[in-house]
């Protein structure tokens, strides 16, 4: 066993998993250009007051998730534990709303919460999220939605449910929150330890809760839709109108919160029930206040992020191709492979030599191992000729071919 091991709850992509990866990094940069997005990228650490201004010192992510220390200049920084609020502190401080009113914005990279880790959730993680600054109005919260929802089908997921829920304005969240505390604290003995410590805090996350003793109570409780306003309501009911109009299937989840405390209005979920307990694998909705409460002008805003280690569980195989098209395999002076080999990488062709000074015969097994179709042999003999000989591994045929010839025949075996 290695001397050394990953950090608990991070862990390594190796090689054989990182075409999973690519697909999904070039599915993210296509689909976000489709829909007029432009990727912003903001550094890994912040300073930790921006997580407690926007994600709120009460939640869980603040109170027992985030990673956090003291630099050498005494300053309190954290890394990230998700990356919304760095893009909004990012506009304010560059003064991007001063240049344009509208902004479509995507990211992705790692995120840190130190949580204990599961199925699809590590304590470095990663994200995809879009986010876009400028509209107060529904269609915008259909655009976002509209614009996660093809990423998961352009990945072939199948198995998942889009739930969708509203938490309205400030002050009708407020007087809902208040209704809770009165109702959660009748039976607050019987709630579970963690919904009890929720309960002068922040009573509306005791509604996510999966202890077991708090579902009856849940149940029971009052439900927001009660305490809305018709601008609310009319709002919510036009994004769902919009979404089922474009053909994903909705459901209304009046019981959905989200975890953190900058939402207003539109808040959504994807989840899958191949993920067990924790189903959500993507979410997010609608923070009307958050750039102002960073010192920016008021500006609406809409965004969502997905779980990257989650979306990877959820995707179909995909057959895995070889690392190279052509191997060059010398059974001679080693100077005339590397001579073949960069001939094929100008190309274009993805190529690799023998390193090792090995036996013609150990090279061709070490081509099989790789899964490479082609060898290029480069054989005294047919060096004189000016030519090398090609193999297809696949059916054992070969021919010989002069080099000024190659890159056309491979070309030709490649396309078959």
């Amino acid at each position: 066993m290695s001397q050394f091991q990953a950090v608990r709850g991070m862990h390594d992509v190796l090689p054989e998993q990182l075409p999973q990866w690519q697909r999904l990094e070039a599915v993210f940069r296509a689909v976000s250009a489709r829909f007029g997005y432009e990727e912003i990228r903001t550094p890994v650490v912040e300073y930790a007051q921006l997580y407690l201004r926007s994600v709120g010192p009460d939640s869980d992510i603040v109170r027992k998730e985030m990673y956090q220390f003291t630099d050498r200049g005494g300053e309190q920084l954290a890394l990230r534990p998700e990356l919304t609020a760095g893009v909004v502190r990012a506009l304010v401080q560059h003064g991007l709303f001063h240049r344009r009113s509208l902004w479509r914005l995507w990211y992705y990279g790692p995120a840190f919460r130190y949580e204990r880790p599961q199925k699809g959730r590590y304590r470095q993680f990663h994200q995809y999220g879009a986010e876009c600054f400028g509209s107060p109005y529904p269609e915008s919260d259909v655009e976002i939605i509209l614009l996660a929802a093809a990423i998961v089908q352009e990945l072939g997921i199948t198995a998942y449910e889009l739930q969708l829920n509203t938490l309205g304005t400030p002050e009708e969240r407020r007087r809902y929150q208040q209704a809770l505390r009165e109702f959660f604290g009748h039976v607050r003995s019987a709630l579970s330890a963690e919904s009890q410590q929720r309960l002068e805090r922040n009573p509306l996350r005791i509604l996510d809760s999966k202890h077991p003793e708090d579902q009856p109570f849940i149940e029971q409780a009052p439900v927001l839709w009660d305490y809305l306003g018709t601008a609310s309501r009319e709002h919510f009911e036009r994004v769902c109108d919009a979404v089922q109009a474009a053909g994903i299937p909705v459901r209304v989840n009046q019981r959905l919160v989200r975890g953190l405390d900058y939402y207003t209005h539109t808040v959504f979920e994807f989840v899958s029930p191949q993920l067990g307990a924790q189903n959500a694998f993507g979410g997010g909705g609608r923070y009307d206040m958050l750039v102002e409460s960073f010192g920016g002008p008021s500006v609406p805003a809409v965004g969502f992020a997905f779980g990257v280690e989650r979306l990877l569980l959820l995707m179909p195989p995909q057959p895995v191709e070889p690392v190279a098209q052509i191997y060059v395999a010398v059974a001679g002076e080693v100077e005339r492979a590397q001579q073949v080999v960069m001939q094929l990488r100008a190309a274009g062709y993805r190529a690799v030599v023998d390193l090792q000074r090995r036996s013609l015969k150990a090279q061709l097994r070490e081509a099989h191992r790789l899964g490479v179709p082609v060898v290029a042999i480069v054989g005294q003999a047919e060096w004189e000729r000016g030519s090398v000989v090609l193999r297809l591994l696949s059916d054992g045929t070969q021919w010989e071919c002069p080099l000024p010839e190659l890159s056309a025949h491979v070309r030709h075996v490649l396309s078959r």
